[in-house]
Order: structure tokens, then sequence, then C-alpha cells
């Protein structure tokens, strides 16, 4: 991006913003206000209700319960307040997922805390029942609230709604890369209208149905002249420090958000530390924890919840297996040699899901189309009890003694075969860093839906940035996909 021979921009106030992007904006806005006001209405409600309703001594007519109906009023108002001042109701953050989650806990933890060091200096005692409740019925509902508007503004995404009219500015392959990208994640909510190249709009269009609207120092013109949301400059020879200065004052009048790209992809933001550096942002990218006390609370946990979910389901386990020996000739579990971390094998066991000897069938079956990741859409050798425990993900909760023993983690990528292990690349042999899971990414973001290519990028996600409480969303997620079961087969 080369923009320093332009003549520069005159100091003149920013352009009011033009285009869909203000009203829609606006909507989500409010909508995201009305759900706060009635959640902190709500919980400091009930901790009125649950201090003070009920006892004897103290009601609203009275000095301290009538404090406490003007507290209560104080308290929702500042909650509100506060979550506006993080920066929780942000256009560029709602529907965004963590991110959101992060500045609304950080906005209710810091008003608490705030609010009993105030009481601690006027000597108030505010009673530690009152707040026990609010604070945690508050956090819930605020968030539940939030994760139903962002549904909804995800599901208005995907239907071409509430979206930013994007220009991406770049080099050809970075260019083509994000459009891919942005194309997949929706509810991300960037558009693109066009892009810039190096070569201007002689060039060839690198994306179906995108044009090229011009070269990469004329970035800000093209904005302003197609009326852009948000520039997304990604990587070019001409991306300087000084070259991007330039453009965001370009930006300014025309109300575009400048939008940077580093070159770096499939890494989660927990793993990056942005430093500045003589003013220039370097971002720093932790290594991924393969070992150490984050690996170590993660087996804690895997014991603890699958002996609890075993505990559930063994008597409806042992029903099933009942009914797979009663509906079909041969044992009622199914055991296969799998690979798992660092491509040691172990025994995998299932509920059997095909009739005995299937395993014998499977290269008629495949027709000698045997690839890393194979399996048939319709498999005759699967039964008919067994087409219903696969698509329930039945089949799979012996495994839950797998996790117990240490073959396996409740997540992860699935175990494969050595067949299918012994066609990895250097890439996908990254898989085996970590245990394999019960379940995993791949599986609750659309399991049969998705391409193998999707599939695998999602593991390698995965692999590389798993958390505790990533893996806890992901086992709600899987709850979900069990009983609304979608893309198995």
């Amino acid at each position: 991006m080369i923009l320093d021979n332009r003549s520069p921009v005159p100091m003149t106030a920013p352009a009011q913003r033009r285009g869909p992007a203000a009203p829609w904006q606006g909507v989500i806005v409010r909508r995201a206000l009305l759900v706060d006001v009635a959640a902190a209405t709500t919980a400091v409600g009930l901790g009125y209700v649950l201090r003070f309703d009920r006892s004897i001594e103290v009601d609203l007519f009275e000095p301290r319960g009538g404090q406490y109906v003007l507290i209560s009023v104080v308290l929702a108002e500042a909650w509100v307040l506060a979550l506006g001042l993080a920066g929780s109701r942000s256009p560029r953050v709602l529907g965004s997922g963590s991110e959101e989650y992060l500045r609304v806990a950080r906005a209710t933890v810091g008003l608490f805390g705030l609010t009993a060091i105030v009481c601690y200096l006027v000597k108030f005692d505010l009673a530690r029942s009152y707040v026990a409740v609010a604070l945690p019925i508050g956090i819930v509902l605020v968030a539940t609230g939030r994760r139903i508007l962002a549904n909804r503004l995800h599901r208005e995404r995907a239907r071409g709604e509430f979206q930013r009219r994007t220009l991406v500015v770049g080099a050809r392959d970075a260019v083509v890369d994000l459009c891919r990208r942005v194309a997949r994640a929706h509810e991300a909510g960037f558009r693109v209208v066009g892009v810039c190249l190096p070569g201007g709009p002689g060039m060839p269009s690198p994306v179906d149905g995108v044009p090229v609207l011009g070269r990469i120092e004329d970035a800000a013109d093209v904005a302003h002249a197609h009326d852009v949301d948000v520039v997304a400059v990604t990587a070019s020879d001409g991306a300087t420090p000084h070259a991007l200065k330039r453009l965001a004052w370009d930006l300014e009048p025309t109300g575009a958000e400048l939008v940077v790209v580093p070159a770096l992809a499939d890494v989660a933001s927990p793993r990056l530390v942005i430093t500045p550096v003589d003013g220039v942002p370097v971002v720093q990218v932790s290594p991924p924890g393969y070992t150490g006390l984050q690996h170590a609370l993660k087996r804690v946990f895997d014991v603890v919840v699958a002996t609890l979910i075993l505990l559930v389901v063994t008597a409806p386990l042992a029903v099933l297996a009942a009914l797979v020996r009663l509906t079909s000739p041969g044992p009622a579990m199914f055991t296969q040699q799998r690979i798992g971390r660092h491509g040691r094998p172990f025994t995998l066991l299932k509920l059997r899901s095909m009739r005995q000897g299937a395993e014998a069938e499977l290269a008629e079956v495949l027709d000698g189309d045997v690839g890393v990741f194979y399996k048939p859409k319709a498999d005759p050798r699967v039964t008919a009890l067994g087409r219903f425990l696969r698509k329930y993900s039945l089949d799979e909760f012996p495994q839950l003694l797998n996790v117990i023993k240490g073959d396996m983690s409740l997540v992860g990528p699935r175990p494969q075969v050595a067949l299918e292990v012994a066609q990895y690349d250097d890439v996908l042999r990254r898989r085996l860093y970590v245990k394999p899971g019960l379940t995993g990414l791949w599986q609750v973001s659309g399991r049969n839906d998705l391409s193998l290519d999707q599939g695998t990028r999602l593991d390698l996600y995965y692999v590389e940035n798993w958390s505790l409480l990533g893996d806890i969303g992901i086992i709600l997620r899987t709850a979900r996909e069990v009983i609304s079961p979608s893309g198995s087969s």
C-alpha cells in the first residue's frame, strides 16, 4: 500500500456516516439496551424481594427497607450504565461471542467491586444476601439475553441483513483468503462489495462476484465512492505503518472503519499479546499449551465429568446393549484399534451399530475409495437400530470408559484407524498432539454437513487453541446435538 505520494487530506470534520450501517446498528444497540434494563431490574428486584419481603422486621415503609428500594433503583441504573461504558453494547462487539461476554463480566464485577468499596468507605453495611442474589442472577440474565440476541443477529446476517459493506485491500492471495473466510463466517457481519489489488480495475477478479474497484493506493477514494463501512487491509508489500496511518486519516471523512488483518490465521485471541514498540503494535503469539497445569486440570475434569455421566447413563446403556443383541446376531459391544495421542494405539469401545463381520466388507462398500477421512454416506452395513444409535450418538457413550482410562479426552479430534493416520501429512499429524475426544469442534459444527477441508480446519484450530472453558462450551453444544442432532448419519 503506497500512499506517500498522495496529497495531504484537508483537516475537516468527519462526514456523517451514510448508507445502511447506522440504522441497523441502532436497532441492535437498542435490543441490547432493553435486555440489559430488563436483566438488571429483575436481578436487583429479586435481590430485594428475597432479602426483605419475607422479613418480619423490615418492609418497604421502614427506614432500612426504604433504603434498599433506593439502592435497588440506583444499582439497576448504574448496572445498565456500566455495561454501556464497558463497550458491551458496541455494534462491533454485539454478536461477536467471547469478547461481548468478557465485557459484560468486567462491567458487572467492576460495578459490584466499586459498590463494595463505597459502602466500606461510608460505613454502610450492605446486606451480603442481597448481593449474593442480585449479582449471579444479573450476570446469568444478561448473558442469556445477549446469547438470544446473538443467535437472532446471526440468523439475520445469514439472510444478508445487518451486514457491513466491506472493501478488502491487499495482495491477491491474501485478498482471496480473507474473502473466503468472510463468506464462511457470515455471523461476523462483513459483506465484501469489492477489492483493491496492486493492478487495479484492469485485473481479473480473484473472487467470483466480487469486482476489482481500484488499486491499493486508491482505497480511501474507492471507500468514499462506494459508501463502504469497513476497509479491511490484508498483507501486501506496501502495508507499512506510515501507509496505514495515512489510510486511516484518509478514511476519517468517509466514516469508514479501518480493519488491519495480520498474516496470521487460526490463532485464538488468548494466545495473542499486543505490545507497543516505538508506536508500532507488535503481536506476540504464545505457543500452544500441550503440557503443564492446564492439561493436568483437563485430565481431572475429564475423569470427574466422565464418571458422573457414566453413572447416569449406565442403566440406559445396559438396555441399549440388550436391544443390540436382540435385534442383530453378535456381541453388543464393538471394539476397534484406533490411534491416540502421539500415535499410540488403543482399543476403542462402542455399542455395535453394524451387522457382525462388517469390517470385512469395508473395501467392498468403499469400492477402493479409502481416503484420510472415509465414511460412506449410506452404509448398508448399519442395522436399523444402529441408524438410531448413530443419529443420537448413543453408540459412542461406552467411550466414557476410554476417557476414564486415559486413552481419550471428553473433547478433542475424533480418533482414526491406522490406515487413515498413515496418510497424514505434516499438517494433519498435528491432530495427534492432543488426546482424541469423545466429541470435538468438528462434531458440534455440522458433522457430516461440513466438507473435509472445513472439518479438518476446525480440528486443527482446536488443537492449536484449546482451553478448559472452550471444552465446557463444546460439551454443552454436544448435549444440544444429542437432543436435536444435525449432520449425523
